[in-house]
């Protein structure tokens, strides 16, 4: 349990991953930073918040068709950061399973709650008023949150209770994902938990 590496590669994206949970350094480097490339400065932006806020290491090298958009990028990473997440909780025995938390940034607060259930499901609401932060498309925010929520197996509801600057809602959620993972992750007990003795 802890860490993961993903690759992933497709004629649109190649992507490798390490994703290390509860660990102050990187086990293969001995690295305390994250290290990520995209191609995409926004995205990269976003994806060191959340590891910070989750408590991770986060090891992200994304080569992908950005001459055409980002779409497959953003979705790409996001479905392979969700495999590594999985494959990080391993048999999830004893983890908290349940997390929330609700982050201000400025004039914005983003909402999230979460459940590592093993039934993926995604309520995003946001109405994000700018379509475009420097490379990144904003409405492939939800592309990202989707992607990551079916394939680590989570129930994920994303929402932006207030704000008016895009950049400082989306920082929330990214922000607010974090930490809520953080606290869903944490060891509190023993065993499955779950009435149905699986997740």
């Amino acid at each position: 349990m802890d860490k993961a590496t993903i690759e992933r590669n497709t004629n649109e994206t190649q992507i490798k991953i390490k994703l290390c949970f509860n660990h102050s350094t990187d086990p293969d480097s001995g690295s305390v930073e994250n290290k990520i490339d995209t191609g995409i400065g926004f995205l990269d932006h976003m994806l060191n918040l959340f590891a910070f806020r989750a408590g991770a290491r986060l090891y992200v090298k994304c080569d992908g068709d950005i001459h055409i958009d980002g779409h497959h990028t953003v979705e790409d990473v996001g479905i392979a950061l969700g495999q590594a997440i999985l494959q990080a909780l391993g048999n999830k025995n004893g983890i908290n399973r349940y997390g929330e938390a609700s982050i201000p940034m400025d004039e914005s607060l983003a909402r999230c709650v979460l459940d590592i259930s093993g039934r993926p499901f995604l309520v995003f609401n946001a109405n994000l008023p700018c379509q475009r932060l420097g490379d990144f498309e904003t409405e492939l925010t939800e592309e990202f949150f989707r992607a990551v929520a079916f394939n680590a197996g989570i129930t994920l509801h994303l929402s932006i209770e207030y704000g008016k600057n895009t950049h400082h809602m989306i920082e929330a959620m990214f922000k607010a994902f974090g930490a809520a993972t953080k606290q869903a992750i944490q060891i509190t007990g023993s065993g499955i938990p779950s009435t149905k003795g699986i997740l």
